[in-house]
């Protein structure tokens, strides 16, 4: 999707791209926006210079240094596991010493494995680039650099809806690949026949592929021609081909294997005309998939097929909203959530992290729980994005009423990244913008004036300031006090959770860094905020170290970590916050990490960092980066920005914020008083100085006030 891309910063490769001090930002937004500076960092931070720079420091400090060949090794391993940024890091390792050693041939198979962990990672640009980049010179000829560039090229246009340019890569790949790889080769070019109706070439290339005992290729095999069917017309004989792969299924995937069967299967009925049947399998499909052990499937990319399990999931959610079964479509969305969950962190976390976040997926509630855990004006209003329209519930105490927004995906994306842009730039025109989505997303709902509401994104609404949005007359965060929650399921579970009984404030603000990316204002902003409080613990500059971090943080009732923080697009469990480094330790402390700290005693975590609360956007939704990390670790509720804010409006929403929280106010209602307190100001009138803040999880938390500092 565009927008991720255009207004979302990537992660930053060197510390000198770090820099995000948000008074900086905010003195030089008459000149170039700051949305173009995220839009530049984001292109720089995956360029060869970027990855020179820091494979170069990534290989200073390795213990025990492998050669060119053994770190190509290890990237294509990485990346069949699924650990994209380490692949890349390793990669770069073999583009540096190539470069140092003047072998061009080691270079250019550095480009092909940066190729192949950028397609996996889904930035087809990058892979693209060095999938090309890889062919220049010897790499045309060499077929272990060609063969895979080509066929990486071939992926990124079948991705990109263009078959018949995929055709003409996989060509060039399949005359130049090995026996070993050619298999591979032969399916994807099939593969990309179907999805251009070239049937008949399709049929031709499928005749000359021998069925392999690879359980993988087999499946592949079988669900093409199962596709190819479809393609030519014949359901009938697609029944056939997907009830046989589904027969056929064997060995430790063989579920996974049923499920696309299944999902072959319900396509297959839609073609014969059966809707309801369809629509039943679609649902039956999707509840299957969360039984399924999620795990970085390598060989759908092999095989041209980019099988995603979200899919299966939009389908039921669409088709069951069609019928008018508003609960299942609910449900599948709240399934849909917790599958992307699992999807992101895989077999790539230690047992503790599992057990963690298991906590926040067992499951969606059903709709009475759900009903019956609001109190008298409270709504949960909840979208599910489709490729061509978005959904939207609201859930009350006295039922779920469903609303459909003509909306696609792709415009809807547009929209959000025009009124962010134009709150960033501080563009007069924001307001009149931020109506138009008012219109579109709020007024249809019925909101009743003063309801609290839970809010729950979906695709790009995560990246929405929905307090923002306002009519002629106010602002919606001056109707309504706001919280956001991954999920619906999550938001009751962070409710039951018990509650700290002490109000101990923990503090981290303005790590010894560089002296270029000193954060005096986030100081300033720790100790204000830890006068409220008698029981207090505040680390800045050398002392806010990522070993302090590691054994302080969930000591308090309250986190606050004022310091630079960054999104990696590319895998999110290595977003990081920047801390002071120590020795052995670059100070970078990742969201992979945060999942392993204790935070069970935590109520309340606050990222006053620059963009905090963003991240990459799972298929099924869940924004990864540091906000579910925290959810995981034990924390209830996290206040995080979206974009970098302005030193001073944010001292005094976080002043006021904190004063009300400390005085035993909820916190959706703290928030909501601090954002108006500063909007209500001239100068802070406009939503960037005000509106970057939201508040994730509980939004009934209160924090206890017998520690509270006299005044």
């Amino acid at each position: 999707m565009p927008f991720l891309n255009a207004a979302m910063p990537a992660r930053l490769m060197t510390i000198a791209a770090l820099l995000c001090a948000s008074s900086a930002l905010a003195q030089d937004l008459a000149g170039t926006s700051t949305a173009e500076k995220a839009q530049a960092r984001s292109k720089d931070a995956e360029t060869i210079k970027s990855l020179s720079t820091e494979g170069q420091l990534l290989y200073q400090k390795e213990r025990i240094k492998l050669d060119g060949a053994m770190y190509c090794a290890q990237s294509v391993a990485l990346a069949e596991k699924g650990e994209f940024r380490l692949s890349i890091q390793a990669a770069s390792k073999a583009l540096v010493l190539g470069k140092q050693e003047s072998r061009s041939g080691l270079v250019l198979s550095a480009k092909r494995d940066l190729a192949i962990a950028y397609n996996y990672a889904g930035d087809l640009e990058h892979a693209a680039q060095y999938a090309q980049e890889s062919l220049e010179g010897e790499g045309a000829t060499n077929p272990a650099i060609a063969a895979p560039a080509y066929k990486i090229l071939g992926d990124v246009a079948l991705r990109r809806g263009q078959p018949n340019d995929a055709i003409t890569a996989y060509q060039k790949a399949q005359a130049i690949a090995s026996p070993r790889f050619k298999p591979l080769v032969d399916i994807s070019l099939a593969n990309a026949y179907v999805a251009a109706s070239r049937v008949q070439e399709a049929r031709a290339v499928f005749a000359q592929i021998t069925p392999s005992d690879n359980v993988a290729l087999r499946q592949a095999y079988l669900r093409g021609m199962g596709n190819l069917a479809l393609a030519d017309g014949k359901p009938a004989e697609a029944m056939q081909h997907f009830s046989g792969a589904a027969a056929q299924a064997a060995g430790s995937d063989a579920a996974y294997h049923r499920l696309w069967a299944q999902e072959g299967r319900a396509r297959s009925l839609l073609a014969l005309g059966d809707k309801s049947g369809a629509t039943a399998a679609y649902v039956d499909a999707a509840r299957a998939s969360e039984l399924i052990r999620a795990r970085f499937r390598s060989e759908e990319f092999k095989a041209g097929l980019f099988g995603d399990v979200q899919q299966i999931f939009d389908r039921a959610i669409s088709l069951s909203a069609e019928s008018g079964d508003a609960a299942t479509a609910w449900q599948l969305s709240e399934s849909s959530r917790s599958r992307a969950l699992l999807d992101v962190l895989r077999e790539r976390v230690t047992p503790a992290t599992k057990e963690a976040a298991a906590a926040l997926r067992s499951g969606p509630p059903d709709l009475a729980q759900m009903r019956g855990a609001l109190r008298a004006g409270e709504a949960v209003v909840e979208f599910h994005s489709l490729e061509d329209r978005l959904l939207a519930w609201v859930i009350r105490p006295s039922g779920i009423t469903a609303f459909t927004v003509t909306q696609s995906r792709a415009q809807l994306g547009e929209r959000i990244q025009v009124f962010r842009d134009a709150i960033i730039r501080r563009d007069k025109n924001s307001g009149a913008l931020g109506r138009e989505l008012q219109t579109l997303l709020i007024e249809p709902l019925g909101l009743a004036a003063g309801e609290r509401l839970v809010v729950v994104p979906h695709g790009a609404l995560h990246y929405l300031p929905f307090q923002a949005l306002g009519d002629a007359r106010s602002y919606l965060i001056e109707r309504h006090a706001l919280s956001y929650a991954p999920s619906a399921s999550v938001a009751l579970q962070l409710a039951r959770r018990e509650q700290a009984s002490n109000s101990t404030f923990v503090a981290f603000g303005n790590p010894g860094v560089d002296a270029k990316m000193a954060l005096p204002a986030a100081e300033r902003e720790v100790q204000q905020i830890g006068a409220l409080f008698n029981d207090k613990k505040i680390y800045i500059q050398n002392q806010a170290s990522s070993a302090q971090f590691r054994s302080q943080a969930g000591n308090g009732a309250i986190l606050h970590v004022a310091a630079h923080a960054e999104v990696d697009l590319i895998d999110p469990l290595q977003s990081r916050i920047l801390l002071a480094p120590e020795k052995n330790d670059t100070g970078f402390f990742n969201a992979r990490q945060v999942y392993d700290v204790d935070l069970k005693n935590v109520s309340l975590v606050t990222l006053s960092a620059c963009e905090s609360g963003l991240g990459k956007i799972a298929n099924g939704d869940e924004i990864q980066g540091f906000t579910r990390a925290f959810l995981s670790a034990g924390a209830s509720a996290l206040f995080v920005s979206l974009w970098p804010v302005a030193d001073e409006s944010t001292e005094q929403l976080m002043t006021r914020l904190y004063t009300d929280l400390a005085s035993g106010k909820e916190a959706a209602l703290a928030l909501q008083a601090a954002q108006v307190s500063v909007l209500k100001q001239p100068r802070f009138a406009h939503p960037f100085f005000w509106a970057p803040f939201d508040l994730v999880g509980n939004g009934r938390l209160q924090i206890a006030t017998k520690a509270v500092a006299a005044k």
